[in-house]
């Protein structure tokens, strides 16, 4: 049985600005990689105990299996494998549960091409809601980023104090995912 984190992951209109200002969830990525998600697109924050991930053969490395949640399948990813980082099961981990941050997507056409209407990104941690104006999000330099990572990431984001949070689009990630 999986276990909500306590985070708010509504929209919250009062705060929400007249100007291209949107709300984002953060997550980390062992060992120091920052990220953020569009709020829009997040279903649920889960911790999952490890072996409630059923495997599926024949897939690529990156997904992890599936988990049923509410009754729903949800196709769980090894995020950091698929963006080019050390993948899930090199890592030296210490809880007893899978921090996942299950998305959909925003665009309806790709519900029919997919395995599912879920998908699960496996994290490291979860941090909290940034509200960030989409006109301060940077396109990296080619030099600066790797292959894995290029058609996922949506931009980045440096933050007031000099920390820099890398956006990634669910809507690719979800055109990664195995075809029916």
């Amino acid at each position: 049985m999986e276990n909500k984190l306590n985070y708010p992951l509504s929209i919250d209109k009062d705060t929400k600005s007249e100007s291209s200002a949107s709300q984002f969830l953060r997550f980390v990525l062992l060992p120091d990689t920052n990220l953020m998600i569009g709020l829009s697109q997040i279903a649920a924050v889960l911790k999952i105990p490890f072996g409630k991930i059923v495997p599926v053969p024949e897939m690529p490395s990156w997904v992890m299996g599936v988990y049923n949640w509410r009754g729903e399948i949800v196709w769980m990813i090894d995020l950091g494998q698929l963006l080019g980082f050390t993948p899930w099961y090199e890592q030296s981990v210490t809880a007893s549960n899978h921090k996942a941050v299950v998305i959909h997507p925003s665009n309806q056409n790709l519900k029919n091409l997919t395995t599912g209407e879920l998908v699960g990104l496996v994290v490291s941690d979860v941090q909290d809601i940034e509200m960030c104006h989409t006109d301060n999000l940077h396109s990296p330099p080619a030099s600066a980023i790797t292959p894995e990572l290029a058609p996922f990431l949506r931009g980045y984001w440096i933050k007031d104090n000099g920390e820099i949070i890398v956006t990634v689009d669910g809507d690719s990630i979800f055109a990664a995912m195995p075809k029916k």
